[in-house]
């Protein structure tokens, strides 16, 4: 495994955990690049993101910021979803083109909520039936648990654009539900692929692990205020967009 790797991964984990997600897409998308096998890239990346995101549900559950946040209706059908995106098998070039596209929308959309949301703690109402909730959720689960990312990345600039609560109960509910649906994921993938734990393959890439962790401790340092959160969202709408725009590239050009 390359140094530079886990510096890119380590990078990544600062900036995205710094606005509240946990960096599964673009864990993804460096493993793609990096040439891993497709089995091995969203186990990786899953459980990378299910470390970054861990301690950052525990401090917002301390916070109280999950209490009348509608996080339980949105994880309702997102779970079991993720799990089942997991077992199913997709292909290398099915897995870059899936995720540039979701990754062009998720960089597309938080660039809208960067300069259109509301102070961190004011409140919004809701424009969504209770319906909604788990539809969202259903949707965005599979597609997570099946491209071997979180999802809060797409989650979240749906609910700015809908009011679902204030930005601060938004990215607390974006970290839970990356955490759940990473753990979904991650178990539905190692179902589906049991030479992987069989063979112990994944142990090449233990030193991800605490790149992450530097990583994500450094961005929630930033989440304390050392950068204006704007800043951050912008910086990390420019990467996501940047790392889209070379998906869809190798995809189309046939790389």
């Amino acid at each position: 495994m390359s140094v530079f790797l886990a510096i890119g991964f380590a990078i990544v984990a600062l900036i995205y955990s710094s606005v509240g997600f946990g960096g599964g897409s673009t864990y993804t998308a460096l493993l793609v690049f990096s040439g891993l096998e497709i089995y091995l890239v969203p186990i990786i990346s899953l459980f990378c993101n299910l470390t970054v995101t861990t301690s950052g549900v525990w401090k917002a559950k301390r916070s109280g910021l999950y209490e009348d946040s509608g996080v339980l209706p949105i994880l309702a059908l997102s779970v079991p979803a993720a799990f089942l995106g997991g077992l199913t098998p997709v292909s290398r070039e099915t897995l870059i083109l899936l995720l540039g596209f979701a990754l062009l929308f998720a960089g597309l959309q938080l660039s809208w909520t960067t300069f259109t949301v509301k102070k961190p703690d004011e409140t919004s109402q809701r424009k969504l039936p209770a319906f909604a909730a788990p539809v969202i959720g259903l949707g965005v689960g599979y597609l997570s648990g099946l491209v071997g990312i979180g999802g809060g990345i797409f989650l979240a600039p749906i609910l700015h654009f809908v009011d679902w609560s204030s930005p601060r109960k938004i990215a607390a509910i974006a970290s839970a539900y990356i955490a759940a649906n990473s753990a979904a994921g991650l178990a539905g993938k190692i179902i589906a692929n049991p030479m992987v734990i069989d063979r112990g393959l994944f142990l090449e890439y233990w030193p991800l692990i605490p790149a992450v962790i530097v990583g994500s401790w450094i961005g929630h340092k930033f989440m304390l205020g050392v950068f204006p959160e704007r800043i951050v969202k912008g910086v990390t709408a420019i990467l996501i967009l940047i790392v889209a725009a070379r998906l869809l590239y190798r995809s189309f050009a046939g790389g």
